[in-house]
This record gives C-alpha cells, structure tokens and sequence, in this order.
C-alpha cells in the first residue's frame, strides 16, 4: 500500500515536532517534510511528491490562505488541510475560497486528525465537529440566513441526495460508486449546485443542507 505523504507547515517547531511523532505513528502515513513559512511549502513540493499539506494560516513570508491559492494553481493534484486556532467564520471562508479541502482546529485529537488526513487525501472534505458548528451561525451581516431563507431554491430528488454527500464529505468517485453514476457526472452535479444555490464554496453547501434538513 502506498503511503500517504504528508508535509506539515507551520511557524512553530514545537508543533511541528508534535505533530510529526503523531502522524508518523500511523501505520500508511509518512512526513517527508516541515516548513515553516509558504515559500518553503513551495519550494518542497517541487522536490518532493507530496499528497496533503497539513496547512496553518499565521506563517511568515507567506501564510496558510496565499499559499493554498498557489498550491491549487500550481499543483492541483495536492490536497490541503487548514490545521489552525483559527474558529471565526471570516478565516475559514477565506481558507476554503483559497481551496484547501478541509479544516480541522489544532485542540483536535489524534482520532480526528488521523481520519481528516486520510478523508482528505483521498479527495473528500472534511470540516471538525465545531467548524461545521461555526458554518452553522449567521454571518455579521446575515447573508448567508437571508439568501437561504429569502431565496427559496427548488432542488431535485437527485440534487439533494449529491448534496447530502457532498456535504458529509464523500469524493465524487464515493458519490458516483453510490449513485451509480461516473465521478465526471458528480462533478457536474457540483459544479450545478453551486451556481443554482449561488454560493461560493463546500462550506456554503454544508451550511445549506444542513439548514435544510438534509443531513442531520
């Protein structure tokens, strides 16, 4: 079985090293690197094949949100796992809008993060228990409880049952081997619901299923 290959980016070597002996504890995953600012996440990816970045968001030179957009940019094929403090809203918008496939608070524990690299890695998302719970709240401004309660958006049997899954995670091949459909059609269906519901990212499609009762 192939490993996981994880690099770990935060400005913090205590973390680092904390996080480094837990994950290389587990049986399938492997570090093969540390950096401490996004520049030297860069400059590792291009030596070294890398499947996930364990990302923070307060680093040096460059932090966790401009170093995710390149990283989408540049190497669409790697996965990003926001593991940060950081629990308002506005951060992790910004965090998803940049592309990271997941985001899981730094208080979390081994179990969590263990299954959150591998969810991740595998191409699905994953948000903790209390970012999902933050997801949940109104915005400052309310915008996200008006558009969805203002703007009724009638949805198909199909679309809901995409959304649903999408929402708890599961990868456009998991939903396609589900529903029986080709990975390229979830996608499709994707990509359709963000435009039909006029929302920006997964975390807004997790706050809309579950404000509609289509998770529990």
């Amino acid at each position: 079985m192939n490993k996981i290959k994880i690099l770990i980016a935060d400005d913090h070597q205590l973390l680092i090293d904390g996080i480094k002996s837990l994950v290389n504890s587990v049986e399938g995953f492997e570090v093969i690197g540390e950096a401490g600012d996004g520049i030297k996440v860069l400059e590792i990816v291009k030596l070294k094949k890398t499947d996930i970045v364990l990302m923070d968001i307060n680093m040096p030179v460059m932090d966790g949100i401009e170093t995710t957009k390149r990283l989408r940019k540049e190497h669409p094929s790697i996965h990003v796992l926001a593991l940060t403090m950081h629990n308002e809203k506005g951060m992790i918008n910004k965090m998803l809008d940049a592309g990271a496939n997941g985001y899981v608070l730094k208080n979390t524990n081994k179990e969590e993060l263990v299954e959150a690299i591998r969810k991740v890695a595998s191409g699905s998302q994953y948000f903790s228990s209390a970012i999902t719970i933050t997801l949940l709240e109104k915005n400052s401004d309310g915008s996200n409880s008006k558009k969805h309660s203002e703007e009724k958006v009638e949805l198909t049997a199909r679309e809901k049952e995409i959304i649903a899954l999408i929402a708890q995670g599961f990868s456009s091949r998991e939903i396609g081997e589900k529903l029986f459909i080709s990975p390229r059609t979830a996608d499709k269906h994707r990509t359709n619901l963000i435009e039909k519901l006029q929302v920006k990212n997964i975390a807004d499609l997790v706050y809309y299923a579950m404000k509609n009762g289509l998770i529990g």
